[in-house]
């Protein structure tokens, strides 16, 4: 069987738990343009930022102060980029060696969870506890499968 077809029900579960991961980590970026223009277009990153447009027809110095909000969504769009790529790359090579389908559907939908989750707790302020805890689920998720995958090319 080929590994990379959605005949392979774990490259299908990799399909859809990286679509979800993709999407989230462009929904953060868009819940940072919303939350700048929830705050009258506070938060701007580079002063380049202050020329008017048809979206800030009237920007302000003050425009380039942090923006609490602003900048934790910009922390969780970060955080993402650190953590996400590499499950979008390990999963894709955890399917080629073709694990045990419970094991990819653990793995992987456990680290969509994890990752879900942690967003969630950076949301709503939570414990940074709380946030670790999310994200050692993720990364043991990611190292089991880099292992898992040295293990199979190297054995």
């Amino acid at each position: 069987m080929m590994m990379l077809t959605t005949d392979n029900p774990t490259f299908v579960a990799y399909g859809i738990a990286a679509a979800i991961m993709v999407i989230k980590i462009m929904g953060q970026g868009w819940m940072t343009v919303l939350r700048m223009r929830q705050s009258g277009w506070s938060g701007l990153a580079s002063a380049e930022d202050l020329r008017p447009g048809l979206i800030n027809a009237n920007p302000r110095p003050a425009q380039l102060e942090p923006n609490e909000a602003v900048e934790r969504s910009r922390r969780m769009h970060r955080n993402d980029l650190e953590n996400i790529p590499a499950f979008l790359a390990i999963g894709l090579l955890f399917v080629a060696i073709d694990p045990p389908h419970v094991a990819a559907l653990v793995l992987f939908y456990g680290f969509v969870a994890a990752r879900l989750c942690h967003s969630l707790a950076y949301a709503t302020a939570q414990s940074h506890e709380l946030r670790s805890t999310f994200y050692t689920i993720g990364s043991v998720a990611v190292i089991v499968m880099a292992l898992w995958v040295l293990k199979a090319l190297l054995l």
